[in-house]
């Protein structure tokens, strides 16, 4: 759905770079990237995922870059805390919007765990979703910085998260965990991640990782029960928090 943006956009000026967070690398991400059969993807991850019928239909393997960061650089260095989140970056540079969900809302707390079927209604409203974070990324190509969707720098710095104690130690771990899964230490490489988890409990690509080493795990979906019991524990808080546009 992204590369149907992509090449509706690209010659306004729009580039793409997708960035995986996986310390498995490449084995845990390319069979989703660059799928060998599209099609065999279950129109149920569209209404999950909020995207509307004529974008699912246009679904094609990215033609942008689609790169792979081991040690979550890019998370530390822009403050993510979830995929997918998207930035905004201009022609000059410039962060514009800072991270944010790309258009996801939060219906993990609404889908059946086992179909991953979700409510009409629930459908509806992530489909909304998605289509204002759409529609403003749109406006922003074709507008620049005239776009109401443009932050001031003031509100972007205010937006972003700067590096606390615990992140700076949980990203020692997250190194020293890859390093240790690249040496086939694979109980101290969890260790490492579970720790970097711990020590930062929302920055949820920590709490993949450590969950998903296993070889039987690289590549497959974080749906197990360590991972359901983190999401019900969030009570009110939302597991995606929607983009907020409401100064637009």
């Amino acid at each position: 759905m992204w590369q149907a943006i992509y090449e509706e956009l690209r010659d306004d000026g729009l580039e793409i770079i997708a960035v995986a967070f996986d310390t498995a690398g490449k084995a845990a991400v390319e069979a989703k990237i660059r799928a060998a059969d599209i099609a065999e993807r279950p129109e149920v991850l569209a209404r999950l995922m909020g995207w509307s019928p004529e974008l699912w239909t246009k679904q094609a393997p990215p033609t942008y870059p689609c790169l792979i960061d081991e040690n979550h650089l890019v998370g530390e260095l822009y403050g993510m805390v979830n995929v997918p989140q998207g930035v905004w970056i201009d022609e000059d540079g410039r962060i514009v919007r800072p991270p944010e969900s790309a258009g996801t809302a939060d219906m993990a707390k609404h889908m059946n765990r086992e179909t991953f079927e979700i409510p009409d209604e629930v459908a509806e409203y992530g489909m909304a979703v998605r289509n204002t974070y759409v529609d403003a990324l749109r406006d922003w190509v074709k507008n620049g910085a005239a776009s109401p969707a443009v932050l001031s720098s003031e509100e972007v710095k205010a937006r972003m998260r700067g590096p606390a104690e615990g992140d700076v130690l949980a990203a020692v771990h997250v190194r020293v965990g890859r390093y240790l899964f690249n040496a086939g230490q694979l109980d101290g490489a969890k260790q490492h991640l579970s720790e970097a988890s711990r020590l930062c409990p929302d920055k949820w690509h920590y709490r993949r990782q450590s969950n998903m080493l296993d070889a039987d795990s690289i590549g497959e979906l974080n749906g197990g029960p360590e991972f359901w019991a983190a999401v019900d524990a969030l009570g009110d808080e939302p597991y995606y928090p929607v983009a907020d546009f409401s100064h637009a």
